[in-house]
């Protein structure tokens, strides 16, 4: 997608603090963190949101997942983190690509919002 500013980033057009990468995903850092740790997970292909994914994005899906996973442990809080997807603007999705926001890095136990 030209306008989608995730594309742009997994293009190199755009700068980013990238923390990690594997096969079809790319993760960086949010330019607004809400955590100590804040990291996107996003999947190369265009997706607008997980609403949108179809069937044949299975392996993908299951790969974001386990990206989130290696990206905990990269950032050494594999033991206690959180994993929100948000799908559609009533939801509270900005950026119309799917994504996987990894938060975490609290010294003390978080509550479940």
């Amino acid at each position: 997608m030209d306008d989608c500013i995730f594309c742009k980033i997994i293009a190199g057009e755009l700068p980013t603090k990238k923390v990690s990468e594997g096969d079809g995903w790319v993760a960086f850092r949010d330019i607004a963190p809400k955590a100590p740790e804040h990291v996107l997970i996003v999947p190369k292909e265009h997706i607008r949101s997980l609403g949108e994914a179809q069937d044949t994005h299975k392996d993908m899906l299951g790969r974001l997942m386990l990206a989130t996973r290696e990206v905990a442990e990269t950032l050494g809080i594999r033991d206690a983190y959180q994993v929100k997807v948000f799908s559609g603007e009533n939801a509270g999705q900005t950026v119309f690509h799917l994504h996987l926001h990894l938060t975490g890095g609290w010294k003390e136990k978080q509550s479940d919002n």
